[in-house]
């Protein structure tokens, strides 16, 4: 996992399904997804927050956490989506980074997101390892986390 690939907003792009189809090029086994290279790579800042914020639209902070009005209500919505439907959590993740570093926080991010089986990189957006259960994904192209 590496630093620019934490967003602004708190969001490991690494994590993220259309940084993890581009990385492995997964339109080639029949996907239609959009590829992303993650919001720092690209320039964006952040592609949740960035065209309502301005500081991050500018590229004026880091981070969020940086902001006197962290965690604004943008934020606390994005973060609320996220919990529910990803089980991850952006200002958490940005609570982490300020307590511990980012390093650190990538350290406990890749242990978190590892694949058991393989040792690849668990998605946050639907809980699977791309390189494992990409038959799964195949078969299901709305699969979301299994609820236990």
């Amino acid at each position: 996992m590496e630093e620019e690939l934490i967003a602004p907003c708190g969001m490991n792009c690494g994590l993220c399904i259309a940084y993890q189809f581009k990385d492995q090029d997964l339109n080639k086994k029949g996907f239609h997804k959009t590829y992303c290279q993650g919001c720092l790579p690209r320039g964006k800042n952040c592609t949740h927050l960035g065209d309502r914020c301005e500081l991050l639209g500018k590229g004026k902070v880091r981070f969020c956490l940086e902001c006197k009005t962290y965690p604004c209500n943008l934020l606390k919505a994005l973060d609320k989506r996220y919990r529910t439907k990803y089980h991850m959590s952006m200002i958490e993740n940005l609570n982490e980074i300020k307590e511990i570093g980012t390093e650190k926080f990538l350290e406990k991010d890749a242990l978190k997101w590892t694949c058991t089986e393989c040792g690849g990189t668990i998605c946050c957006h639907n809980g699977l390892c791309l390189n494992c259960n990409i038959d799964t994904l195949l078969q299901n192209k709305k699969y979301r986390w299994n609820e236990t």
